[in-house]
């Protein structure tokens, strides 16, 4: 039977300040996401299914249909913060670079008006959930989802998430989410978004 855990944070909680605060971090990573991986373990409990998040949620068909919203929910809170913790690093690259770079600037014209496209992207997102930059057929676009839907769900490749629930910014930014996305720039890891990329590619 697949169980699922939460992995440690590669750096320290308060590695991230001043952009994002050291108890943001303990309650998104040690309640939020910890109740994601909690209520997921619950929702397969008894079922035969993949200890991996994205072949669970790009097979819900398989699933019991009772079932299925609730391995949506927390599955794709699980795969979703997973990937957003990863995406961020203390003192890295303040830009992409090669490859990555280049595809940006060939799909949105520069890299800074991609970086307005995904604020403009992840301000407008109604309520709680997330922008994205995907792989769509091989072209880079920015997209946004509700809740903890993960691109993958729509046969798309997510290679940077950004989380615009109210947690993940409200106790330095308050209800100003345009500043948090604006800010969130400066802990990018771009090294592992080129990665995924070239992964992708």
């Amino acid at each position: 039977m697949a169980t699922y855990k939460l992995d440690d944070l590669a750096y320290a909680y308060d590695a991230l300040e001043p952009t994002i605060d050291q108890e943001t971090m303990h309650l998104h990573h040690d309640k939020h996401h910890q109740a994601y991986v909690n209520n997921l373990n619950n929702a397969i409990e008894g079922l035969d299914v993949s200890d991996n998040t994205e072949e669970l949620l790009t097979n819900l068909d398989l699933l019991p249909a009772d079932k299925r919203q609730a391995v949506i929910n927390n599955g794709g809170g699980h795969l979703n913060h997973g990937m957003f913790w990863e995406s961020m690093t203390p003192g890295g690259a303040n830009e992409p670079q090669g490859k990555l770079a280049e595809a940006i600037d060939k799909a949105f014209g520069s890299f800074e008006k991609f970086k307005e496209e995904f604020q403009a992207k992840g301000a407008a997102q109604f309520g709680s959930g997330w922008v994205w930059l995907v792989l769509d057929n091989g072209e880079l676009k920015v997209v946004s989802t509700k809740n903890q839907d993960n691109p993958i769900m729509d046969g798309l490749t997510p290679i940077l998430g950004n989380d615009v629930w109210e947690h993940a910014y409200y106790l330095t930014y308050k209800n100003v989410r345009p500043d948090y996305l604006k800010a969130w720039w400066k802990v990018v890891n771009w090294d592992i978004v080129a990665k995924r990329y070239e992964d992708a590619n």
